[in-house]
């Protein structure tokens, strides 16, 4: 268990939120990592492994013409699987995993390309501005080191853009006890 994992879990749990997992290379990985933290139970909703790109399409919503003219290692393909497991699983966050672990490439992307994506709450109470956030990564190591990076970088955006909202939301509350708006 990491301690992200650990304050990913007690950020959502204290916030009465919850969150869903979409995976590719880390197959299971992520999922696996936040469920070994105790009471997990209260924020974690499930995870969809897709790992065949035919999957990500018809469990994720992944737009066709997105995976046809791109493949499955790309940003905006990261950021609808976050979209697609949230609302897919009924969770206020959701998270998703792209990318090539190796030994080969896939889909034009060299080894070690990896798409993390964060999708949650949006709206004018919720402190964030947007409802989702991708990254690229640019890993390397072999394949378990590539996936394990892979891992701790989507948790660790999570635990940022949780923190950034709580810090967002206290502002908005700071504000408001003190005659703002």
């Amino acid at each position: 268990m990491s301690s992200t994992a650990a304050d990913v879990v007690r950020l959502l749990t204290v916030r009465g939120e919850t969150l869903a997992v979409a995976e590719s290379l880390t197959g299971g990985l992520v999922a696996a990592e936040i469920t070994s933290v105790p009471g997990a139970s209260q924020a974690f909703r499930g995870s969809v492994t897709a790992y065949a790109t035919a999957l990500k399409q018809e469990l994720l919503g992944v737009d066709p013409g997105l995976l046809a003219a791109r493949g499955a290692v790309d940003p905006q393909v990261a950021a609808q699987m976050a979209a697609g497991v949230r609302k897919a699983l009924g969770a206020d966050w959701g998270i998703a995993t792209t990318g090539v672990a190796g030994p080969d490439p896939q889909d034009g992307q060299p080894v070690g390309t990896v798409f993390v994506a964060v999708d949650g709450p949006s709206g004018p109470d919720s402190g964030s501005a947007s409802g989702g956030k991708v990254e690229a990564l640019r890993l390397n190591g072999d394949r378990a080191e590539i996936r394990r990076e892979s891992v701790r970088s989507v948790l660790a955006v999570l635990l940022r853009e949780l923190a950034d909202e709580q810090t967002g939301n206290e502002r908005a509350q700071d504000t408001e006890q003190n005659g703002g708006f």
